[in-house]
């Protein structure tokens, strides 16, 4: 298939301009002819089409855009036939999250949480419909006038009775290492507690102006995660209360079980942060901003003596497949 080019037409649609190249799709926006309205237009690049696992998870991330029907969720049409394999997905006014960090660095509390709280609400609706969304980062919020949110993005993202797509996981894993969780570095599928965790490193980005986690490459910053803890955010914004701090150690808990168990659970303390329970953090050896006992302290390490050459190994897989 020939690249698309800006006056070019597909079906009923005008191409006006090349919004984004990735990996495996080009986006572009467009005019439909028959209503004059705008839309994106999602196309598979010519290798994705023909590598039958690669096409799969094209046609999976259409298929749960589709199901998805929320103002806080990106809407995925399919009403009609098309000459060709592509995605027509609601056009957004706005500007990505990751633009705002970038040119603001930090926001401010009342604004980082409302945020927040969009996206929390998106995600309980998904997570009620067995989706999840698996590659939440600010590169994926659409941030509209008032900070309505919405996400954007479900090429990676999973129905939990779905068949597992190999090698798309880790491919995935390893171009966005500073947002995913613990479990995903070891190579876990994720459940909605990855997607919280995901929010808990958004929410600390827009408090402090960083994320909690840095390495001279990305196997090291997914190994950070699986053997240090989070620094307090408050060291790094003062303004940050006991509550919110609370909030931001609950969402990013090493171990699933102690997070929050759901995005409404969390919203509920974002809204009510005055009956937040500050725990004291070096009471659980294995929490978020807790201190570890030595014996799982060497646990940890032995673990990761095992891990990263697996990673390193999983890299090397992908960079050999492209």
């Amino acid at each position: 298939m020939t690249t698309l080019e800006p006056g070019d037409t597909l079906d009923h649609y005008r191409i006006d301009a090349i919004i984004a190249h990735t990996q495996m799709s080009v986006l572009y926006r467009a005019t439909d002819l028959n209503s004059a309205r705008l839309f994106a237009i999602k196309v598979p690049n010519p290798e994705m089409e023909a590598d039958p696992v690669l096409l799969e998870r094209f046609k999976r991330e259409q298929e749960i855009g589709q199901q998805l029907d929320h103002p806080g969720i990106v809407k995925t049409f399919n009403d009609e036939e098309r000459s060709r394999l592509y995605m027509v997905i609601e056009w957004v006014d706005g500007r990505l999250l990751r633009t705002l960090l970038n040119e603001e660095k930090k926001l401010p509390i009342d604004r980082a949480t409302a945020i927040t709280l969009g996206i929390c609400d998106a995600l309980d609706y998904m997570h009620k419909r067995g989706i999840i969304h698996r590659d939440l980062k600010p590169e994926n919020v659409m941030v509209m006038e008032g900070d309505q949110i919405k996400l954007i993005d479900f090429g990676i993202a999973m129905k939990e009775d779905a068949r597992r797509l190999t090698f798309v996981s880790v491919t995935s894993l390893l171009g966005t290492p500073d947002y995913i969780s613990p479990e995903q570095v070891k190579g876990a599928r994720g459940d909605q507690r990855s997607d919280i965790y995901s929010v808990g490193i958004i929410l600390y980005e827009m408090l402090t102006g960083r994320v909690p986690f840095v390495g001279s490459n990305p196997l090291a910053v997914m190994n950070e995660r699986v053997l240090n803890d989070v620094k307090p955010p408050s060291e790094l914004n003062p303004q940050i209360s006991p509550e919110m701090e609370e909030i931001l150690y609950r969402a990013l808990e090493r171990e699933p079980r102690h997070r929050y168990a759901t995005a409404s659970e969390m919203m509920w303390d974002l809204e009510h942060q005055d009956q937040v329970g500050v725990e004291p953090r070096g009471a659980r050896s294995a929490g978020a901003g807790g201190k570890r006992s030595p014996i799982n302290r060497k646990l940890v390490i032995y673990t990761s003596m095992v891990l990263v050459p697996i990673l390193i190994f999983a890299f090397m897989l992908v960079l050999a497949r492209k």
